[in-house]
């Protein structure tokens, strides 16, 4: 499932993106693929759940 948070960096809001089973996450209407993602607040970027799973070391 996809998990989406608020946090505060240096007193600025950013949207933390990701998914809560490990599986690697896509940005709507492109083909980049991300662990997780960390945006602006207020940019409205949506991301949809791949079935890939994050590689691990």
């Amino acid at each position: 499932m996809i998990v989406t948070e608020k946090i505060t960096v240096r007193g600025k809001e950013y949207v933390r993106t990701f998914s809560d089973l490990g599986f690697l996450i896509k940005k709507d209407g492109t083909d980049e693929l991300y662990s997780e993602a960390i945006d602006p607040a207020g940019l409205g970027r949506t991301y949809a759940e791949t079935d890939e799973r994050e590689e691990t070391a």
